[in-house]
């Protein structure tokens, strides 16, 4: 016999608020069991809009358990995953397409090399003649230097590390702060760190960009975040690309409230100036901590108040370290070096409510074929791409690969794999997105979404739409193209950890479908190799009139496509090697499941307030 029933209480403040309160049990004695959970709630609140009326929508799920002595017995209990009858995907190479892999390799290696110069530029922060003056004369030190003492090793996932390069206003290398995600006490932990070599620390238009888009990840991913602040603030002569509009500056400020209201922890160390702006992070932080002498916090600094009444005044005497720590209260930490201030840091990190799991000492199971291989599976261009198994076979567990609908919709591979233990699903292109495709592809992210398995997107889309040369070709790609959008519904509205790697093209609207970067995927990365476009180079014949038309577009495809033109830009996650794509995905992986070992992210609550 079941037995459910509804409580409903109401409370009125300014807007109604409206909470359903909804309980069930069952009172078949075979169902109890007191070391599982026996009663669960959810809280529900109305919104009211004058267009679609009222609305549901979940705040809290809260689930009780029957006692400590529970608690702790199912806590005690290792879970461990059934194991893997996955069949082995067949890797090998057949000779007659030795000549593609070669031509592959040949480019990937051009690729690579243009990945290590760009890699090279970037290290250099703002050059020599910035590092000296930041090091001797500031007395400060570098920010992978600062990231080194506090991290707890240099196997981090660093983002969007091409961003800046190669922009109409000039080079910003890494868009002049290093944003990325690294273990603080064993606590993955996302860091935004001013690199102060580059311009001065001033912030320009894309540094805006990236602090916001690591801000986006955190909140995705849950990840606690910590803010090294070394900053001029905004960069004037930008100031109308920078400061007015609803995703530039101001919304740093804003996704910190929202943040804090999500129980995000954020922790901001002042490391050097804190101007303008600039000055709102660490206020805004739950914890934050200050050095001595090159740590400075306020809207105007000196030149600005000799200015505006004539008085000349120190940076340490209007906004440093032992006035907000001992007069202000803007700080809550002093330290009287660096590295004193990263070990507050990983203290404070130190008290966050997390639970993690023992590590698994389980050995992984490598990929049978190897990994170097992918350097001649990315495709120079459309018409060299290979069987993407090929592909997936060097990236999961053992080369395994339960595949989904194998004999339907062939251009699209859907199946089950493990990448370093974690399971997912797998959606990776394997030719043009048909309408039988698509249905699959649409089924199969629902299928994911049931199950609560991430899904991996690998991404190698057509470089143009199909053409209509008759009527039944007409009907055709009207049925292909509702197909799609069955398709991209699904990928919106999946609720699973979504990671998109472009290992080809990325162009049209089958990139929609395969979860680019307007479909707000968890993480996206590029192969080198990667064309991002609407277009791909050498395929606007069928859309332009002359000879000059098709050569100016073909030549501005050709530039605008090129992955490192994509990620200077900031339209994915950065630019990652062939071969570390395992990697990297083990880590996003990790990354995401981290969430479900923080223990106090259940209670609602409003935003935590400074004094």
């Amino acid at each position: 016999m079941h037995v459910s029933y509804f409580t409903r209480s109401f409370h009125i403040k300014g807007n109604n608020l409206i909470q359903l309160t909804r309980a069930s049990f069952s009172q078949n004695p075979q169902s109890w069991d007191t070391s599982s959970k026996i009663f669960s709630c959810t809280t529900y609140h109305c919104t009211h809009s004058p267009v679609s009326g009222s609305v549901w929508q979940p705040l809290t799920h809260r689930t009780h358990q029957p006692a400590a002595s529970s608690r702790c017995m199912s806590s005690t209990v290792r879970r461990r995953r059934p194991p893997s009858a996955f069949p082995v995907i067949d890797g090998e190479f057949h000779p007659v397409h030795r000549h593609v892999y070669e031509a592959n390799l040949r480019n990937s290696l051009i690729c690579q090399q243009k990945y290590l110069e760009n890699k090279e530029k970037v290290m250099k922060g703002g050059g020599e003649n910035a590092i000296a003056r930041h090091t001797l004369r500031n007395r400060k030190v570098l920010v992978r230097d600062r990231l080194r003492m506090l991290l707890d090793d240099e196997d981090y996932l660093e983002l969007s590390s091409f961003a800046g390069l190669g922009l109409p206003y000039g080079d910003i290398p890494s868009a002049g702060c290093l944003t990325g995600i690294g273990k603080i006490n064993g606590l993955w932990c996302m860091f935004i760190a001013n690199d102060a070599t580059v311009k001065g620390g001033t912030a320009y238009p894309i540094t805006v960009k990236k602090q916001l888009r690591a801000q986006v990840v955190a909140m995705q991913n849950r990840l606690p975040s910590v803010y090294l602040v070394d900053s001029g603030g905004a960069f004037l002569p930008l100031q109308s690309e920078i400061f007015p509009d609803s995703n530039h500056g101001g919304r740093t400020f804003f996704n910190e409230a929202v943040m804090s209201a999500m129980k995000i922890p954020q922790v901001a160390v002042v490391c050097g100036s804190c101007t303008a702006g600039g000055a709102y992070v660490p206020t805004m932080s739950e914890e934050a901590v200050i050095v001595h002498r090159i740590g400075t916090i306020f809207l105007g600094g000196p030149p600005l108040v000799k200015a505006a009444t004539g008085e000349e005044v120190s940076p340490e005497d209007l906004g440093g370290a032992r006035l907000h720590s001992e007069v202000s209260g803007c700080v809550d930490h002093f330290a009287a070096a660096e590295n004193e201030a990263y070990e507050f840091t990983r203290n404070i990190i130190s008290t966050l409510n997390y639970e993690l799991p023992e590590e698994d000492s389980a050995q992984v199971e490598e990929p049978l074929y190897n990994v170097d291989d992918l350097m001649g599976l990315a495709p120079r261009c459309y018409n060299h791409s290979m069987d993407v198994r090929l592909v997936v076979s060097r990236l999961t567990d053992g080369s395994r690969f339960q595949e989904f609908k194998a004999r339907y919709g062939t251009p699209l591979l859907t199946g089950f794999a493990r990448i370093e233990g974690h399971q997912v699903g797998i959606v990776a292109n394997n030719g043009e997105l048909t309408y039988e495709a698509s249905l699959k592809g649409s089924h199969f992210v629902q299928l994911c979404d049931q199950r609560d398995i991430p899904l991996i997107f690998l991404q190698n889309t057509a470089p143009e739409p199909a053409h209509t040369f008759s009527q039944t070709k007409a009907e055709s790609n009207t049925n292909r193209l509702k197909a799609q959008g069955s398709m991209m519904s699904a990928v919106a509205c999946a609720s699973v950890p979504k990671i998109t790697v472009v290992i080809g093209g990325c162009h049209g609207g089958d990139s929609y479908a395969m979860c680019g970067r307007a479909f707000d995927p968890n993480f996206l990365f590029l192969w080198p190799n990667a064309r991002v476009s609407i277009l791909a180079p050498g395929h606007s014949d069928a859309f332009v009139q002359t000879e000059e038309e098709i050569t100016q577009i073909n030549e501005m495809l050709e530039e605008e496509s090129s992955a490192f033109f994509s990620t200077a830009r900031l339209w994915d996650d950065g630019v990652i090697l062939p071969q570390d794509t395992r990697k990297v995905l083990s880590k996003c992986l990790k990354i995401i499941k981290q969430q479900e070992y923080q223990l106090s992210r259940e209670k609602m609550r409003t935003p935590f307030l400074r004094l």
